[in-house]
């Protein structure tokens, strides 16, 4: 890193900020086709139906979901709806919070999941691991999960406030 933090990157961070970013686009694009294929689902849906099939009681609250997958609150929203559409997922009031929405994987959800994780192994071993040696496997994984708890030590999203709208001088609304 350089002294001066505000500066430009140097060359060597600037092309391994580049190679990543390329690598994660291309391995996102491949992931997002085979899941659209093999289970009508989009990236974030796949997310919540894997980390709901992950967990003990196979469900979580609205907010721990927002978290878990980095996804705005209203967006995570639509996409519970339309996996409660599909009956992959149920959706209830906590009954330990009032403010709180559980979010429950179906049986049809566990079954989806069971069906594209196949598919998404292979696209993830072929595009991700193949070209890694075990060395090169350990060292990606340590990097990436220091620089994903430094990312996630800052507080959450859902924890962050909200934009409020305010009235700006000349009285017309404005974003604050």
């Amino acid at each position: 890193m350089t002294d001066d933090d505000h500066g430009a990157l140097a060359p060597e961070q600037l092309g391994a900020y580049f190679a990543l970013m390329e690598a994660v686009s291309l391995l996102q694009h491949a992931v997002e086709q085979q899941l659209r294929t093999e289970g009508d689902l989009s990236w974030v849906q796949f997310q919540l139906l894997a980390r709901l099939a992950g967990v003990p009681g196979r469900q979580l609250t609205m907010t721990a979901l927002a978290d878990g997958v980095v996804y705005s609150r209203s967006g995570l929203t639509y996409q519970a709806a339309q996996l409660e559409k599909a009956g992959l997922v149920t959706r209830d009031p906590s009954p330990d919070d009032e403010r709180a929405t559980l979010v429950t994987i179906t049986p049809a959800g566990l079954e989806r999941v069971a069906t594209v994780l196949p598919g998404h192994i292979q696209v993830a071993r072929h595009l991700l691991f193949d070209p890694l040696t075990d060395g090169d496997l350990h060292h990606l994984g340590d990097i990436m999960t220091r620089v994903r708890d430094h990312m996630r030590a800052q507080p959450p999203r859902s924890a962050a406030p909200r934009k409020r709208r305010s009235p700006s001088p000349d009285g017309c609304q404005a974003t604050g």
